[in-house]
């Protein structure tokens, strides 16, 4: 049997910031908006681009920790908000195995859920993505990275 290759997406600030505008375009034909909502820490920088592109000035956040550096462990729900999310935009980076996307689900059940990149196992939680990438595909946000050489892909298939 192949080994599975994991896959890497680089995402630079330049180019998200052009994706979760192009979100906002999408989804300025199906507000108006309440209020956005931020799953923290990684729907910070595109809810706050969303909420500028869209003119929403009210902006809160749902704090959950679930991944550790690159691996996943178990959600833990650190804040929560009021209400059940009625004409609230719900925003977040990705939705990866569906896991905190669930979560989240039951706290604003009435919510309008985006983001910039879905996999998946996680889109049919999601209202509307901009992206979708490959499951196997880790993706490294511009918050998480420096520069450095960047190993071409034939020298990553032949091994060490």
């Amino acid at each position: 049997m192949a080994e599975r290759r994991s896959k890497t997406f680089n995402v630079s600030w330049d180019q998200l910031h052009r994706d979760a505008k192009a979100l906002s375009w999408r989804l300025s034909e199906l507000g108006p908006w309440r209020c956005a909502v931020a799953i923290a820490r990684g729907g910070l920088v595109p809810a706050a681009i969303v909420a500028r592109e869209l003119d929403i000035r009210l902006i809160d956040t749902v704090c959950i920790a679930s991944y550790d550096r690159m691996a996943q462990g178990g959600v833990r729900v650190l804040k929560q908000v009021a209400g059940d999310g009625e004409g609230a935009l719900l925003v977040d980076d990705l939705v990866d195995t569906g896991r905190t996307a669930r979560t989240v689900r039951e706290m604003l059940p009435e919510a309008f859920f985006a983001t910039v990149y879905a996999k998946p196992e996680g889109r049919p939680l999601v209202d509307l993505f901009l992206t979708e990438v490959s499951q196997d595909t880790w993706i490294h946000f511009p918050w998480d990275t420096e520069l450095h050489y960047a190993q071409p892909v034939a020298e990553r298939l032949s091994g060490p």
